[in-house]
């Protein structure tokens, strides 16, 4: 009887520790299969280019003007990048009509600023967009992504000068000391003298996207009497020419409120004006800025343990103008995360390049590739000018000349406002 028993128990311990480690082993299953869920989650990408330069436009046309669309969908998040070879864009109704259309989150327009660009009538203009959006959303692929950004010899300056008197003046402005529009090409600073580059690939390695990202204006042939997309516009041509054509190439503006091209037209003095705009500076910077851009999109890979995702917080501030107390800014911004290594910030409106400068050293810490947007609108109303506080003390033409100026400190609020939304997206506040 004893030994009958004594057998009983040894059974029941058995099978109480074949459960166990049963239990333990489909533990350990399910959380597998909760990271390989995970890991499986794809990031998907789509793009398309159209030409946007106006049916009937009112000067010559020298090179056409385009929209590149670039959307990007990780899980429920699903967003738009729309390039425009104009000098600012922001439409509230279009952008509402896209999100519904598309499924998208948000959708930024990036105007890169050309002086040389024309918009086309409204409806046109706004069947276009639509139209190379559409060509983005039905080409999806699941992408691979890889940024990164290099620094060169600057191809920009400060165009704000700080003179004899104590007071800073826009650089076409002369004195004894400053030539005007620097036609000795004096470095002035401060710059950021870096390309960014987010590459997108397809799961063959095939690269389909390249984003450009770089500060400064657009404004070569300045005064020019003839449509242009400027510097930019040869940048992405020989970007897109470098990958033989199989890429479409988006530039999207950094900082470039105060930053001016070393390589500078010095204008026409009207649309009669006989002597042509010098287009070989033109093709000149745009190569080399290409030059530089290729190099690093060669250069860089995806990172094979990266687990696609996207995060986007979008915010907005109120301001008044600095001049004119009845002018109000509703200004809206965001910051946004893909697979937890790309950092963006977007701002609309002419950034100062403090701004972008200060958001590369705060994200230096956290270990990811910071990308500053500036002139990039998905809401609200477009800021114009947005100089730091220095800058707006010092003035000249964009610091404290104009009478749309929006209030001091306005950058540094939107600024501060970025950098604590990225630490409450990410998750690190308490």
């Amino acid at each position: 009887m004893k030994k009958v028993i004594s057998m009983n128990l040894i059974n029941v311990i058995q099978m109480k520790t074949q459960s166990f480690w049963l239990t333990a082993l489909l533990v350990l299953l399910g959380v597998f299969s909760t990271v390989n869920t995970n890991a499986a989650e794809k990031l998907m990408a789509g793009t398309g280019k159209v030409n946007i330069t106006p049916p009937n436009p009112r000067y010559p046309v020298h090179d056409s003007l385009y929209t590149r669309t670039l959307i990007l969908e990780a899980g429920a998040s699903r967003i738009a990048f729309v390039s425009l070879d104009l000098v600012m864009y922001s439409n509230v109704p279009l952008a509402e009509k896209l999100k519904k259309q598309f499924g998208l989150q948000e959708v930024y327009f990036c105007p890169q600023h050309t002086h040389s660009g024309e918009a086309g009538p409204k409806e046109w203009l706004d069947a276009q967009i639509t139209k190379a959006l559409k060509q983005a959303s039905s080409s999806m692929f699941e992408a691979r992504i890889s940024a990164g950004y290099r620094s060169f010899p600057q191809l920009s300056f400060n165009r704000l000068l700080l003179r004899e008197d104590g007071r800073a003046r826009e650089s076409w402005v002369g004195d004894d000391h400053y030539r005007a529009v620097n036609p000795e090409r004096i470095p002035h600073g401060p710059v950021d003298n870096s390309v960014g580059v987010i590459k997108l690939e397809d799961t063959k390695g095939n690269p389909k996207v390249i984003l450009m990202n770089y500060a400064c204006h657009p404004d070569v042939a300045w005064n020019n009497f003839e449509i242009s997309a400027d510097y930019v516009g040869y940048a992405t041509k020989y970007t897109e020419e470098a990958f033989n054509n199989q890429v479409y190439c988006l530039f999207v503006q950094g900082g470039a409120g105060n930053q001016a091209p070393l390589f500078k037209d010095g204008g026409r003095t009207g649309p009669d004006d006989p002597r042509p705009s010098n287009y070989d500076l033109i093709d000149r910077m745009g190569k080399l800025l290409s030059i530089e851009a290729v190099k690093l999109a060669k250069e860089i890979y995806p990172n094979p343990y990266d687990v696609p995702n996207i995060k986007v917080k979008t915010d907005s501030l109120r301001f008044i103008g600095r001049h004119d107390k009845n002018l109000k800014y509703n200004v809206h911004f965001s910051v946004i995360s893909i697979n937890n290594r790309i950092a963006i910030a977007t701002v609309p409106g002419e950034p100062f390049i403090k701004f972008q400068i200060d958001w590369k050293r705060e994200m230096q810490p956290n270990h990811v590739i910071p990308f500053f947007f500036g002139y990039t609108w998905n809401n609200g109303r477009w800021p114009m000018y947005l100089p730091d506080i220095r800058s707006a003390a010092y003035g000249g033409f964009g610091a404290d000349e104009g009478s749309w100026l929006i209030e001091v400190g306005a950058g540094e609020k939107i600024f501060n406002k970025l950098i604590e939304n990225y630490y409450r997206m990410m998750g690190v506040f308490r």
